[in-house]
């Protein structure tokens, strides 16, 4: 396992590092969080032209064909500048289960729109309950000859504000086990009986209450098979959580960067405060928790991109990265001071989102009794894990 990028990904992580620090100032993201879409057309639409939306479609669909460790060096930088807009929703949790397992109607229905930035798509998964497993999928469908009927609300969706589409898995029938029995239905945000609510969050990051009353869509609106959806919300989970540990990853090393350039500059008792031996502990326990959030997400990226099996790799990397973002911004806020905590300042923007990204897709105590269960079901598990090259 080589996690050294290639030189096409170098090219992407730098000419994504330019546009964004050109066309994605702070002072960008603070505004988006008062408005109501979140983010502005001219960068969703750059964003597009750039052909980051179609990165990882195959090129029959007008996609680049690239893999999924080429997703997560792009995510990284949009991570590092707090990049506003449903990418992560449209393309992680949209179109990566789409190219998986939608019909072939779906796929040239909805994919070449995708890439081109004209339809967004949003993973309507979790309910009231907010339960990562599969017995928190209880929103009825009832179905006839002619299609579904969806009653029942979904929490935590976002950008379903901005969403052409969702994904909404539902109980189609009883079962024993409760990860049968679940159907993934496409079903448009238009359709009569979707209303949508925004939420209040601590990121600002546009999450939504999405309610359906009598909703009704068709039978190819399955997306994969019928009564076995949750296979295909676990594969998009998987792949969802880890590009979240790439985006967290650009953040961590956001805050490390302004926080050395901080300590560097502030001078306290003749001195800067960066001479300080407490300071410089903060500084390298914060550059460690980079470095391995670094090793273990590429790790788990590149298990996805080449394997069928990732389910250790990916709880590895989502229970460390989250808790590693959590503790880097705690330390930087330490070697700021009070300054870090006004809404001037950018650190606050990071933090913030650093405690959305940890709950999404299960936060680190999700992910460790996850872990738990590996283990004791394959306790060679650790054993076979390859060794990186650099």
């Amino acid at each position: 396992m080589d996690l050294g990028l290639s030189q096409f990904q170098q090219m992407l992580r730098a000419t994504a590092r330019g546009l964004l620090e050109r066309q994605c100032p702070t002072t960008l993201v603070r505004d988006m969080e008062g408005d109501p879409r979140g983010f502005p057309p001219d960068l969703w639409r750059l964003i597009a032209e750039q052909g980051w939306l179609g990165l990882a479609a195959p090129e029959r669909y007008g996609g680049e064909g690239g893999d999924f460790v080429d997703l997560c060096v792009l995510l990284e930088e949009m991570g590092r500048f707090l990049a506003p807009g449903p990418f992560r929703s449209t393309v992680t949790e949209g179109a990566l289960p789409l190219m998986a397992f939608g019909s072939d109607n779906q796929r040239q229905s909805l994919l070449p729109a995708i890439v081109r930035g004209e339809c967004i798509v949003a993973l309507a998964h979790l309910e009231p309950s907010a339960s990562h497993n599969a017995v928190g999928v209880q929103m009825p469908a009832a179905h006839d000859n002619e299609g579904y009927v969806l009653n029942g609300t979904k929490l935590f969706v976002r950008y379903g504000a901005s969403a052409d589409y969702f994904i909404v898995p539902v109980r189609s029938s009883r079962a024993p086990h409760p990860e049968s029995g679940v159907t993934c239905l496409l079903t448009p945000a238009n359709a009569p009986g979707v209303s949508v609510q925004p939420l209040d969050t601590i990121a600002d990051d546009k999450q939504s209450e999405v309610a359906f009353n009598a909703v009704r869509v068709p039978l190819d609106a399955v997306l994969g098979e019928v009564d076995r959806g949750w296979e295909v919300v676990q594969w998009t989970a998987q792949r969802a959580a880890v590009a979240e540990c790439a985006w967290m990853l650009g953040g961590q090393q956001a805050v490390l960067d302004m926080t050395v350039q901080y300590v560097s500059q502030r001078v306290q008792f003749g001195r800067p405060v960066g001479s300080f031996q407490a300071v410089q502990h903060h500084c390298a326990n914060m550059a460690i928790d980079v470095a391995a959030s670094r090793n273990i997400t590429y790790r788990a990226a590149w298990q996805l991109a080449t394997s069928a099996q990732a389910e250790y790799e990916v709880a590895l990397a989502k229970g460390f990265v989250s808790d590693a973002y959590q503790r880097i911004c705690a330390l930087a806020h330490q070697c700021h001071g009070a300054i870090a905590f006004t809404s001037e300042h950018d650190l606050q923007l990071y933090t913030r989102r650093a405690k959305a990204s940890e709950l999404a897709f299960g936060n680190a105590d999700v992910h460790r009794e996850g872990l738990a269960r590996i283990l004791q079901r394959e306790p060679s598990t650790t054993s076979s894990i390859p060794t990186a090259t650099t």
